[in-house]
């Protein structure tokens, strides 16, 4: 039977072994009647520095149960678990022919899972394979040289390719094990099975994408790059088929709409063939930068190289208006870089590699707007709020994608300070107040007076903003009924962060396992 055992202390410079150690004593058996053991979770407190420790919790099998000390009931933090049975997938009856509009973790992990099930389908991808996308956006870093169909939105693997990597989502899903296991079965590192706050890292990322890719194809899928799906085939309220821009025309049973929250042409598309859409609320902010050695200063007030790279999450709320500002998307040893999906539009974001090594540490700060904002009952006005301030930011920084950026200081009133930013393609000094609404601004200063407090040595003269934020997620959602078909279209599947029913790498993972799950199982009850 297998036991838990929580809160397991562990020092920064001390080996994982010591836990086995640590469950015998806590446990009272001999180490070598502990099977099985692995750690489950891993994580820092930092409650008491500069006392910084881990806390670990393991997971352990006994052959006997009885061997424990009757008295093993009153143990802290012990507690008896059911055994995790494997998912077995029997091959299913076949759906039909399936289509999945975009190659982000939402499609790639609907064609995965499907897959699993001996069901291949179509994926459709409007950008370039992963390897020929990493040229494309590093020419706009480099020269500001911006491929509208290939770029850190779209392309294969999506925009997570190009971010931190962060795999933590706040979702109590049955399927997130089979998620990550099938990331580290494409190479990513097996840490991610018990860290608190897994990531993958963008150069690692990358190689799991393009190994995904090969998996795919080995069970039969079909892959066609640079083909941006345009129409839809509706007939008799029935999804027909997939109409391409490159006059291609794919039958099918079933399409997932998986296209990501920046496929701003296929949101209308959709609008124009009268599907169920509504505003949301998003956020919108700027990007702040600091040395990472200062945060890991404030948060582990003596850091060591045992330690991971510190992050943060920050919130402020201004109960008079109604407004928050918080940290978002935290990328501890990162780079700001330049998000841009449309010409003359300036957009910004951060990533990170596996290591975080760059030596500095950015956040996005970013405040909430609502449909009341930008238009309380037209779908896609929010898609053009964002496009009104990305354009004004392009213009701020000079035209060319450079972005315009300001010291902390200047931006607060309290003084001055170099600006200095990791960001590519490089930065211009502006005045960040003229790039937001007016009440963004206003509680942004709100915001980060306060995380100043929260954070000693956070507001300070070498730190950097840079603008703007716009794309923390999407800004219409797709509707779907419980059966997850979007209403009055049999077959057609929102799906995913761009569907807005995810907000990340992991929640829009197990969204596409959902809607492959639901493919199947609807297959087998009108066939049954």
């Amino acid at each position: 039977m297998p036991f838990l055992l929580r809160n397991l202390p562990l020092l920064p410079d001390e080996d994982e072994e010591l836990l086995l150690n640590r469950t015998a004593s806590a446990t009272g058996l001999r180490k070598e009647q502990i099977k099985r053991f692995r750690i489950v979770r891993k994580s820092v407190d930092s409650r008491r520095k500069p006392r910084i420790f881990f806390v670990c919790t393991v997971l352990f099998f006994l052959d006997d149960e009885t061997i424990l000390d009757p008295s093993a009931a009153s143990i802290p933090n012990l507690e008896k678990v059911q055994e995790e049975i494997p998912t077995v997938f029997s091959k299913a009856k076949h759906p039909g022919l399936i289509v999945i509009a975009g190659m982000g973790p939402a499609g790639l992990f609907c064609a995965l899972r499907l897959a699993a099930y001996g069901v291949p389908s179509v994926l459709l991808e409007r950008g370039r394979p992963v390897e020929e996308r990493i040229r494309d956006v590093s020419r706009f870093w480099a020269n500001g040289i911006l491929s509208p169909e290939s770029n850190v939105q779209f392309g294969e693997g999506g925009a997570g390719t190009f971010s931190d990597g962060k795999l933590t989502c706040r979702l109590r899903d049955p399927n997130t094990g089979w998620v990550l296991e099938q990331l580290i079965s494409f190479g990513a590192p097996p840490e991610i099975r018990f860290q608190a706050k897994p990531h993958v890292g963008t150069d690692r990322l990358r190689g799991v994408v393009a190994a995904m890719r090969q998996v795919l194809l080995e069970r039969g899928c079909r892959i066609h790059f640079n083909t941006c799906l345009t129409a839809l085939g509706i007939s008799r309220g029935k999804i027909m088929s997939a109409i391409c821009r490159n006059g291609h025309e794919f039958d099918c049973q079933h399409l997932v709409i998986a296209t990501g929250h920046s496929a701003r042409d296929t949101y209308k598309m959709l609008c124009s063939h009268r599907l169920c859409m509504e505003p949301k609320p998003f956020a919108i902010g700027l990007r702040v930068e600091h040395q990472q050695e200062l945060i890991d200063r404030i948060q582990y007030g003596r850091p060591s190289p045992s330690l991971p790279k510190a992050d943060y999450a920050l919130t402020y709320n201004n109960t008079a208006t109604g407004r928050s500002c918080y940290s978002f998307c935290m990328c501890p040893g990162g780079v700001v870089i330049g998000s841009s999906s449309e010409p003359e539009m300036l957009v910004v974001n951060g990533m990170s590699n596996q290591r975080r090594d760059s030596g500095l540490a950015n956040s996005a700060l970013v405040v909430n707007v609502r449909p009341e904002d930008f238009g309380a009952t037209d779908p896609l006005a929010g898609i053009r709020f964002q496009q009104q301030w990305e354009r004004t930011a392009f213009i701020a920084g000079g035209g060319d994608y450079q972005a315009p950026s300001q010291n902390l200081l200047a931006f607060l009133g309290q003084g001055s300070g170099p600006c200095i930013s990791s960001f590519m393609p490089g930065c211009r000094e502006a005045d960040l107040s003229a790039l937001l609404p007016e009440y963004v601004s206003e509680t942004l200063r709100e915001g980060i007076a306060t995380f100043g407090r929260k954070m000693r040595g956070f507001v300070t003269a070498d730190a950097t903003l840079t603008g703007v934020e716009t794309r923390t997620s999407a800004p219409l959602r797709i509707l779907r009924g419980e059966d997850l078909h979007s209403p009055g279209v049999q077959g057609l599947y929102p799906c995913g962060e761009g569907a807005g029913y995810a907000g990340g790498i992991m929640s829009a993972a197990l969204d596409g396992v959902k809607v492959a799950d639901r493919i199947v199982s609807s297959s087998t009850e009108m066939k049954s």
